[in-house]
């Protein structure tokens, strides 16, 4: 089996899988592990996945700060945000999370009709300081200065005196196996109580974040009502994720 072949099996496996064991796929090829684990390590150098002891796990997503992410994919993002903005309707109350994707939302939210807006984050509460119809409700609390969003106690308290229609939940890390994943620890728990809150939850993806894995999981691929990605990314890519929530929206 030449060599390319053998890394492009190893990396099904680990979207099926989401990990992969040295020594069972040494067997299941019938080659020494050690040539396995060459492998593993030639494809962590080049950033297809995380070696760990015995094996492999997904790659875990850079986590730059909120200024640096906003010229990241923003053409595809401003294509999510109005995806995702035309599904409000009047009299609604929706919540926004922090991030690049969800201010693309807020700046194209519908000026037509009047609906309500909650979010934790002060930088996606500024985005919505002209707009003509939308009620602004910013709930406070400990921030978290990396994705400009209330944490702690005193948001979650105030989170859940609200019931938000829609949740557009955003998050770092998508896989079949691992679930909706983000890199801190007490943002994902207020993503989490946000979706408690929430008639129904929609999570945007850009493609860079499918087949990945954060430490921190926020919620599993059939736990949100749908998601909104990219149009064209490849039907076995995506086969995964319909398999766990039919709700997939192309922007």
């Amino acid at each position: 089996m030449l060599t390319t072949q053998r890394k492009s099996l190893i990396l099904d496996i680990l979207r099926r899988d989401g990990q992969v064991i040295a020594k069972r796929v040494a067997e299941e090829f019938s080659l020494s592990e050690d040539t396995i684990r060459r492998d593993l390590r030639e494809m962590a150098g080049e950033g297809l996945l995380r070696r760990v002891h015995g094996g492999a796990l997904p790659v875990s997503p850079d986590l730059p700060d909120l200024s640096a992410r906003r010229a990241v994919a923003s053409e595809t993002k401003q294509r999510l945000g109005a995806r995702a903005a035309a599904m409000v309707k009047a009299g609604q109350m929706i919540f926004l999370d922090g991030g690049t994707t969800t201010a693309e939302i807020a700046r194209r939210l519908p000026r037509d009709i009047a609906f309500t807006v909650a979010t934790h984050s002060p930088t996606i509460a500024a985005e919505l300081e002209h707009h003509p119809t939308a009620e602004v409700i910013l709930t406070g609390g400990r921030l978290y200065k990396h994705s400009m969003v209330a944490t702690g106690a005193a948001a979650m308290s105030a989170i859940a005196q609200l019931r938000p229609d829609v949740f557009f939940l955003g998050v770092t890390a998508a896989h079949p196996v691992h679930g909706l994943s983000t890199g801190d620890f007490e943002e994902a728990a207020i993503k989490r109580h946000i979706a408690r809150c929430s008639v129904e939850t929609y999570v945007m993806l850009t493609e860079d974040k499918l087949d990945r894995a954060s430490p921190c999981p926020v919620l599993g691929i059939g736990d949100v009502s749908g998601m909104v990605i990219p149009e064209g990314i490849g039907e076995e890519r995506l086969a995964p994720y319909r398999a766990l929530n039919g709700a997939i929206l192309e922007a």
